[in-house]
Order: C-alpha cells, then structure tokens, then sequence
C-alpha cells in the first residue's frame, strides 16, 4: 500500500503542464508530502483516492498554495460599535403571588371563583360547611362565659372577705393601742397584753391573705388564667368559623383552583393550594447571576426581554432587586449563583406568567473601535495577540482586549499605531503561524485576497 501510495505522489509531483513552477513550489510539495503522511495512517485509503485525499487534507490543515504559501482565512480590520451582554432566562410571575390554603377540616359546599377570574382583596373565594364549627363556637362561649362567671363570684367573695379582714385588723388595732396604755400603767396583766398582741398579728395575717386590686380584694390568679384561656379558645374558634368564608387576599388574577365542591378544605389532593393568585399587571422575571458576572449587574440596570411567546418581539424591563447573599447553583456545580428580579416594564406585553423568558443585559458599549472575531485573538501565558498579513507574511500584534461581544470582541494595541483599518487579520489557526511566515490570505469562500 505505501509503494501504490507514493507512486501516486511521485505522479502528483511530476508537475505537468499547468502545475506550480514558482520558486515556492518546493513547500507545495514538502506539504503534499506531510500529507501523503497522514494517509498511510489510513490503509483503507487506495492508491487512486491518494490524489483527492491528499488535496483535501492540504485544504483541511492550511497546505501550501500554488506558490508555497500557507492558506490562511482573513478578515478587513474595521472600527465600528461593540456591546457586552449578560443573557441569563429564567421564569415569569406576578408581581404579588399567594396559595390560598386552609387547615379546617370542613367540607367546600360552595365554589365562587374559576381560572382566569379577576379577584379583589377580600372577594369571597369559596365557603366551608360551618356546621361543625358554629357549634364549638357555642361549645367555646359557653366555657368562657361560666369561666367569667366563676371568677365574678370569686372577686365578689374576695371582696366582701378582704373588707371584713380590714375592719377586723382596724379594731384589733384599737384594742392593741388601749392595752399598751393600760399596761404601762400597770391596769392589766402580761397575759392580757400578749393576747392583745396575737390578735393584732392574726387579723394582719388574714388581711394580707387577699390579692388586692385597687384597694378591692380580687380572686385568686387562676381564675383570671381561666377566663383567659376561655377567651382564647372562644377567639379562636370564631376565627376559625369566619375562615370558613375563604377571601382572597390580594388583588390579582385565579391562576390555578386545585380543588372542587365535596372535597374537604385541608385535603386537597398532593398538598396542593385550594387556590393560586397572582397579580398579572405587573411581570417580573427572576435570574440567577453567576458569581462571575454579579459585579456587572446593578439595581436600574436596562434589559431586553424575550420570549417564544413574543414571536420575534421584545419587552423592556429594569433591574429592581438584587439578593445580598448566594446560593448554590446545583447540579453538582461548585459555582454560586445571586438572584436578581427583573420587573417588566409595560402593560401591553404578551408576556404570561410561568414560562420561561430571557433577559439581555447591556453591561458595557463602545463606538468607534477596533474589533475581530473572538476566534481571530491568542493567547500565550499572559500575552495576547492578533496575526496580521503584511506583504504575504504573518507579523503577530500584541494587544489587550476591551469590551467582550458575543461574536467580537473589542482590540486595543499594546504599541500605539500598530493597528490600522483595512490591515488583514487572520481569523483561525494563528497560534500556528510564525512570525515571518508566509502565506496566502483567503476570505471565507477560499477566494485569495
């Protein structure tokens, strides 16, 4: 196979009439050979398929040209206007969303709302059977009421004891007062003089034995507790029967009814809510930035939103919330992502609630400036640059890059005046080239420039 192999070459170098005869052509076939090469890697290439094989390895690597040269795809320098953007999607809601849901086991005898269906902040949803609940209502009143009552009868006994207690102690008092006086004088005995004492010290003991309000004796603090927790379940229980009224509690549009008549209201099949509304009249769209390119969104930052849905149209929105932490991104990434909200602004778009749209995000512009394809800048280490055709030869620019387009990206040589519009810039495969190289400019059709 190598002998039918380089017979074929031999027969291709021959040069017949028309064939190269420049003083370049030794490189034409020093690169006809490195391709014929490349086919003996391939046994199942036979000697006749050599020719076009080796001609379309050439074109595929860059081979010589008619005069010697590298083939090489170029692009005019031009100066004109750049843009960065920051494309992120994410999903559309309403501005204000809630799950209408309910924890009281009662059955929904009554629907008022559907899907679709504009609702006012406080507008009957639906209604719960109160039976149940009108009686532990009754049940409820009836405790707080005997448990008020209790403790009105305590605070009267209190009362009429703790007043007793006082003219009791205001008279022991006196009679203490006129024994100390007659004991002085020697009228009475020790004797009668300490049971005056203990009875002073009793009547002061049963006195201070009462919890005083406001002068007035009061019941004990339990009795108040009760009427207290009375009134808590009384409370409670009411509330629980008003909630059987199910409102809405905002303005805003029926998106979702996960439930129906006969179903109990804290039942709803998967856990769902009884109801979802969302407030349709003004959109957001929430993004999640990378970690990476968070510095480059700002609060009133501009964007350009766009949907399937829009067919080709766009909405305008602005950047009104950032998060101050991140999050993880997921998916096994150790990448942080920040949420951002982005309100759509306008009324009048076709923009619905829970797709998916994207946003563009104008982070930086310039006008007036050098630009290539991205593919047209390298790299080596910390250095960057552009292969230039001068002549027929590769002379390598250095340059820094500014603004990062989609497709271009904006150049700024490092020594002033080394680029000029029109010079040809090479837009593939330059990290391959040498400087000094020579080659053949092409433009994307393989027409030589």
């Amino acid at each position: 196979m190598e002998n039918e192999i380089d017979k074929k070459l031999e027969e291709l170098l021959a040069q017949p009439a028309g064939a190269p005869s420049s003083k370049k052509s030794s490189g034409f076939k020093a690169g006809l050979k490195k391709a014929a090469a490349r086919l003996r890697r391939h046994p199942f290439i036979t000697g006749g398929l050599v020719v076009a094989a080796a001609a379309f390895i050439l074109i595929r690597l860059g081979a010589s040209g008619a005069d010697g040269g590298t083939r090489v795809s170029v692009t005019p320098l031009t100066k004109g206007g750049i843009q960065e953007i920051l494309s992120l999607t994410g999903p559309v809601s309403g501005t204000d969303h809630v799950d209408v849901v309910s924890n009281i086991h009662a059955e929904i005898i009554s629907m008022k709302v559907k899907e679709g269906d504009h609702v006012a902040k406080g507008q009957l949803l639906a209604s719960l059977d109160p039976t149940d609940l009108t009686r532990d209502v009754e049940i409820a009143r009836n405790a707080y009421e005997q448990a008020a009552a209790e403790k009105a009868q305590k605070d009267k006994e209190a009362a009429l004891g703790y007043e007793k207690a006082v003219q009791d102690y205001e008279k022991a008092s006196l009679d203490y007062n006129r024994s100390s006086v007659l004991f002085s004088t020697g009228a009475i005995p020790q004797t009668e003089m300490e049971q005056s004492t203990n009875a002073l010290q009793d009547a002061r003991r049963q006195m201070e034995s009462y919890r005083v309000e406001n002068g007035r004796g009061t019941a004990d603090e339990t009795y108040a507790l009760k009427v207290e927790q009375a009134a808590f379940e009384l409370a409670k229980k009411e509330e629980e029967l008003e909630n059987t009224q199910i409102k809405s509690p905002i303005d805003g549009t029926v998106v979702r009814v996960n439930s129906q008549v006969g179903q109990f209201a804290d039942k709803v099949e998967d856990d769902k809510p009884i109801f979802s509304i969302e407030n349709l009249e003004n959109l957001e769209l929430e993004i999640k930035v990378s970690e990476y390119s968070i510095g480059k969104v700002a609060l009133g930052q501009k964007a350009v939103i766009s949907a399937d849905i829009l067919n080709g149209a766009t909405a305008e929105g602005e950047v009104i919330k950032i998060s101050p932490t991140g999050e993880e991104k997921g998916d096994g990434s150790t990448e942080r992502v920040v949420p951002a909200i982005i309100r759509v602004q306008g009324g009048d778009t076709r923009l619905m609630a829970g797709i998916t749209a994207r946003a563009r995000l104008l982070v930086d512009e310039a006008e007036d400036v050098f630009t290539v394809p991205v593919s047209a800048v390298f790299e080596e280490g910390d250095t960057s640059w552009v292969a230039a055709v001068k002549d027929g030869c590769i002379h390598r620019i250095s340059v820094t890059t500014g603004i990062d387009g989609e497709l271009n990206v904006e150049l700024i040589p490092k020594e002033e005046g080394a680029l000029t519009e029109g010079m040809l810039i090479v837009t593939t495969g330059g990290e391959e080239l040498s400087e000094g190289q020579s080659v053949i400019p092409v433009d994307e059709q393989g027409g030589e420039v």
